[in-house]
């Protein structure tokens, strides 16, 4: 049997809504971009993301948005200042990094593993195996 179509009902949703062109990010987002990552001092916006980390969040979209940013964070330091951004984190910090840090392996972009790698060597060898353990042990994940 047919169904009638005369109906104008849907025509009243607007699509164009969920267009990727028209997505907007999370205010949380901004809030990060907007506390020092873009006037050069590249160890306090890792600082910054690193203590904001939503790491108890339940929303996935909000955990998937802090990872672009401190991605874009990481990518964004030269390999020379990689040691002392480390060296300026606490143990938490770290632990939080290397989190992050295998994050980013799981969705490479094209440059980010090498770039990872190198992270990972310098928060390796401030922290140790013990931070690797924890990270894989942890529940909470970022």
């Amino acid at each position: 049997m047919a169904k009638n179509t005369s109906s104008s009902a849907f025509r009243k949703i607007d699509v164009d809504q969920y267009n990727e062109d028209n997505y907007k990010e999370d205010d949380c987002v901004h809030k990060f971009l907007n506390q020092s990552f873009f006037t050069g001092k590249n160890i306090e916006a890792l600082k910054t993301v690193l203590r904001n980390a939503p790491i108890s969040s339940r929303n996935q979209m909000v955990k998937d948005a802090a990872l672009n940013v401190v991605m874009q964070v990481l990518l964004s330091m030269k390999s020379a200042q990689i040691e002392e951004a480390v060296n300026a984190l606490d143990r938490d910090h770290l632990d939080i990094l290397m989190k992050y840090i295998y994050r980013g392996f799981e969705t490479p972009s094209e440059g980010s593993s090498g770039q990872l790698l190198a992270w990972h060597e310098k928060v390796h060898a401030v922290a140790g195996v013990g931070c690797i353990v924890r990270v894989l042990t942890d529940k909470k994940r970022v």
